[in-house]
């Protein structure tokens, strides 16, 4: 086959076609014939990009590596010990719960069409032509170019993608209920809220759905994952109750520097989850990586210097917070920002989620009646809205153009003032609130609904009496096999005495 048909040329070209074609002759000099290992073949269409392939299963997997292990760890490191079974199987279960319900309705109930305008048709997805065939987003709406809804990636790889995204918002929800959660009430919230939440924040935003005329910038997830999560978890950990008064009083994590094994899965794996969003190894998949690494960088540094400037400490906990933070708020405009902005956007997310979180929680008396065990209300709704509407501010007008592949995308609002486009700059800021707004809305909804429904066939919050034994009351198991709190019964009297030599075996002067 020919080079200059094959979409190793036809895709982002930076040369003029003939001139490409001398330079590719003059290193392949087969008369300009691929080598073997380039050629199309069954399992390798012509319009399959290996490069953009590859690296989309790599994202993928970077995105699951972010929960399991990465969450798995870090919820079983940042609890008290009597709870680190139970939060990390929490967040083992809906992984694999998650994706069941994705392959089978939810993926289709997201970006698939044929539904009403807020959520897609239900519809499993396992069939081999399905998956095999060229993805399509099938959501663009500039009407000048009618190859950009197409991808040079298998469907399979979007399925899979997007599922870790699916994932990660369920288990980054558990954070605020962690430590008191009925376990078999929470297999049954995993699935239901995925149906009736997650897919309509996904298909609104990034699908077919009502909001897809109004382009509300959402990069890769600050509104579909961290704000919906944030809120439905703070929604939750309401409907749920408190953990017991003990374990609010004192919870200190069992593992630190497991925790911060969990949190570096964390970090390294949101290049895969901003860098995948392109579906390209191109040049927007490089600038939201160095963007997402700078912005948290800087959020860590300014929670870590709050932190030191008021409590007069270095907190490990701390540092991970704004770890968290800063990776959240880069989320929405990892790709479509400078990263000036995002240096900009690290300052922020490292302060004003420090303070509602730090001040503004201990204050309120509505923080306190709500019990989140993790703070994801603070972490991710606050971090994620703020991540909305920075982006709405400082998104670049050719960048927005290169990541949607449209023309007709708004200026960030900081660019429509330098530009003089001033009324389109405003009202995408408007339609970034507007999107915050109806996923805030919805998800204290469905949440509360999906809560009240199933209090109503289980409990939601484990007993008085198993709340004082933790993960051996929940599971049988327990984390390490040392006595500590959270066991039963103590062990024998023999094994907690100092043993003493009697009196009459002492050598004078010497003290035992």
């Amino acid at each position: 086959m020919l080079i200059p048909n094959h979409p190793y040329l036809l895709h982002n070209p930076t040369l003029p076609p003939k001139t490409f074609q001398k330079k590719l002759n003059n290193i392949f000099p087969m008369n300009g014939i691929l080598p073997n290992g380039l050629q199309p073949d069954e399992a390798s269409p012509e319009w399959l990009n290996k490069g953009d392939n590859g690296w989309e299963l790599t994202a993928a997997t970077m995105v699951g590596l972010q929960s399991v292990p990465g969450l798995v760890i870090l919820y079983g490191s940042m609890v008290k010990k009597k709870w680190a079974v139970n939060s990390a199987f929490m967040a083992l279960y809906a992984f694999a719960s998650v994706l069941i319900c994705w392959v089978m309705w939810a993926y289709q109930m997201s970006f698939g069409s044929g539904g009403i305008s807020i959520l897609g048709k239900p519809d499993q997805s396992t069939s081999e032509l399905y998956l095999l065939g060229r993805y399509n987003n099938n959501t663009n709406t500039d009407t000048n170019n009618n190859n950009n809804d197409y991808y040079y990636i298998s469907t399979a790889d979007y399925v899979f993608y997007q599922f870790a995204f699916a994932a990660i918002t369920v288990i980054l929800l558990a954070g605020s209920l962690l430590g008191r959660m009925n376990f078999y009430a929470w297999m049954m919230f995993v699935p239901m809220w995925v149906t009736a939440s997650y897919t309509v924040g996904a298909y609104t935003i990034w699908g077919n759905g009502f909001l897809r005329k109004y382009e509300i910038i959402d990069y890769a997830g600050g509104y579909v994952i961290h704000l919906s999560s944030g809120v439905a978890g703070f929604t939750a950990a309401y409907w749920v109750g408190p953990r017991h008064r003990h374990d609010r009083q004192h919870f200190p994590p069992n593992n630190i520097i497991n925790m911060l094994g969990g949190a570096g899965f964390l970090w390294m794996g949101w290049t895969g989850f901003n860098g995948g969003s392109p579906l390209a190894a191109n040049g927007i998949t490089s600038l939201a990586v160095l963007n997402t690494h700078v912005c948290t960088a800087t959020s860590l540094l300014v929670w870590l210097s709050l932190d030191m400037v008021v409590y007069l400490k270095s907190s490990v906990i701390g540092a991970v917070q704004g770890m968290i933070t800063g990776l959240v708020c880069i989320t929405p405009g990892a790709g479509i920002v400078d990263t000036w902005a995002a240096m900009l956007m690290g300052i922020l997310s490292g302060s004003i989620p420090w303070y509602t979180m730090m001040v503004l929680h201990k204050k309120s008396a509505f923080f306190q009646e709500v019990d989140d065990t993790l703070g994801v209300f603070h972490t991710h709704a606050v971090a994620g809205l703020l991540g909305g509407l920075l982006s709405g501010l400082f998104a670049k007008p050719n960048l927005l153009a290169m990541f949607y592949q449209t023309s007709t995308h708004r200026p960030g609002f900081l660019y429509g003032i330098f530009n003089g486009d001033f009324t389109n700059g405003l009202r995408q800021m408007g339609y970034q609130v507007l999107g915050a707004l109806f996923i805030t809305v919805w998800n204290v909804v469905v949440t509360s609904l999906i809560c009240i429904l199933i209090s109503r066939v289980i409990q939601l919050r484990m007993d008085e009496d198993d709340l004082e034994i933790g993960d051996d009351a929940a599971h049988g198991e327990e984390a390490y096999a040392l006595w500590g709190d959270g066991v039963r019964d103590p062990p024998p009297l023999r094994f907690r005495m100092t043993p003493r030599i009697p009196s009459f075996c002492r050598r004078p002067g010497v003290n035992h």
